[in-house]
């Protein structure tokens, strides 16, 4: 029988335009020290450890190393990193736990964008001869699969403001999530895309614990257990893909038994209010699914740590009984390259 593996607890910063006062350490303490607590761990308690940042945004090689000092890396604790969403991070935590190895795993994850000209810096994720030395920036490639979509009737200008709008107005119930507050449709940025349609730039960093069997159950009230976790890639040529489409979500998704039955909340990392459009066809979620109620990442964007606050944020409604069933998505690379699903449950009730 496979291990039954859960997010007992889930923390989060408040997300800022800057932090230039602060080092990556000084944003991610109170983090971990809030998650721990919530649990009544202590580091020492922690049988495995994976983080998600990126060394290219920090500015120097092996960043993660400093960030591992505040965890406590003395006495020598079992850890791993991703260059990566701390999604994927949870992934390999996950794998790990299910093969036995380790009873609980702490993953976090953070990102410091404000630094620098983020549109520019993650044209570093293309493909190196032929589109990345063009220099199409972030939103640009955005713009490329909104205007593909408008082409195909998916949807139209006035329907993208709505998802713009309405991700910030959930957002102000959620303390950590709004970075500023409504957010006007604007003018455009790279057509057909306006301003309320783009995520704002920001710093931040989140954690969560996972836990296996009985040990989930002594931590949490209620765990939000793992029934499935899968992730996918497009392929890297844009030319090659269908911008309207996502064949690797909806193959996640199907790997993770999100069809088996029906979700009643989903929290998908879609940075750009088309990307949502994207994401609702090829999830299958209807009106009668609660989409991004914290908000999403078009109230609040730290990159690298945004996809990891979707499962935390899917978790965290498991853990109040706000949910009984919810998927949670996250993404990396330009028009959602890559995609991760998972699928969370509570106990019956």
């Amino acid at each position: 029988m496979t291990r039954q593996i859960a997010v007992v607890a889930f923390a989060q910063s408040d997300h800022r335009r800057t932090t230039d006062e602060l080092s990556e350490v000084e944003m991610l303490m109170p983090v971990l020290h809030e998650v721990l607590a919530r649990t009544g761990l202590r580091t020492a308690d922690i049988d495995f450890t994976c983080s998600g940042s990126s060394d290219y945004l920090a500015g120097r090689a092996f960043s993660f190393t400093m960030t591992l000092d505040g965890v406590g890396a003395w006495p020598p604790v079992s850890e791993s990193h991703v260059e990566m969403d701390g999604a994927f991070a949870l992934y390999e935590a996950w794998s790990r736990l299910l093969t036995g190895e380790a009873d609980t795993a702490l993953v976090y994850a953070y990102g410091k964008s404000s630094p620098g000209p983020l549109r520019d810096v993650l044209t570093r994720q293309l493909d190196p001869y032929y589109l990345a030395p063009l220099w199409p920036d972030s939103v640009a490639l955005a713009a490329l699969q909104a205007q593909a979509l408008l082409d195909a009737g998916d949807t139209d200008e006035h329907a993208l403001a709505a998802i713009g709008a309405r991700s910030r107005a959930d957002a102000t119930a959620n303390p950590h999530a709004q970075l500023a507050g409504p957010v006007p449709r604007g003018d455009h940025l790279v057509r057909p895309l306006r301003t309320g349609d783009c995520p704002p730039i920001g710093d931040g960093a989140a954690a969560v614990i996972l836990a296996a069997g009985d040990r989930a159950r002594e931590l949490c009230a209620r765990p939000a257990w793992i029934r499935g976790l899968d992730h996918r890639i497009e392929p890297h040529s844009l030319g090659a893909r269908d911008l309207t489409d996502s064949p690797s979500a909806r193959l996640a998704a199907e790997r993770a038994g999100a069809f088996e039955r029906p979700v009643d909340t989903a929290e998908l990392h879609a940075p750009f209010s088309s990307q949502e459009v994207v994401l609702r066809k090829a999830l299958r979620l209807g009106d009668e699914v609660c989409v991004n109620p914290s908000g999403g990442a078009l109230a609040a964007n730290p990159v690298m740590a945004a996809g990891l606050i979707r499962i935390g944020e899917a978790a965290a409604r498991v853990h109040r009984g706000a949910s009984d069933r919810a998927l949670a998505h996250a993404t990396s690379g330009p028009c959602l390259q890559q995609n991760l699903v998972a699928v969370l449950e509570g106990d019956p009730r």
